[in-house]
């Protein structure tokens, strides 16, 4: 058994979620810097051994238009670094717009901590998967 990461990787953080080991629930787990690269490459790599991941989903931020800019391509070479797990892109497109929603409606007040719409990105991203498996 196994479980699934997501990570919404943006240029300054990258917001990491867990499913659980029925790939039914996704739950927020922690936001990283993105810099130095290395080190939250590590990081990556260290969560997903300590918790028994087996595949990562990474989102991928497609224009409207299902192009691919300069985000999108910055995610795929990001993971391409990431070694010894099957990475899986998945659309996530509106997901920081939707995760806003989702804090505000928590009463969470995101603005001084941009780190927890990340980590609500990446729940809403691993989400999307496991509702397709």
């Amino acid at each position: 058994m196994y479980k699934v990461m997501a990570l919404d990787v943006g240029t300054k953080r990258i917001g990491v979620a867990l499913s659980d080991y029925l790939l039914m629930v996704a739950s927020g787990y922690c936001c990283l810097q993105r810099n130095p690269e290395k080190e939250s490459l590590a990081q990556i790599q260290k969560i997903a051994k300590e918790n028994h991941v087996g595949k990562i989903v990474v989102g991928l931020p497609l224009n409207m238009d299902d192009t691919k800019g300069f985000q999108a391509k910055d995610c795929e070479i990001f993971a391409s670094k990431i070694k010894g797990y099957e990475i899986i892109f998945e659309d996530e497109r509106l997901t920081s717009e939707q995760a806003q929603e989702n804090l505000k409606e928590k009463k969470i007040d995101f603005k001084k901590n941009k780190g927890l719409v990340d980590i609500e990105s990446a729940c809403i991203i691993l989400e999307q998967y496991l509702a397709r498996k």
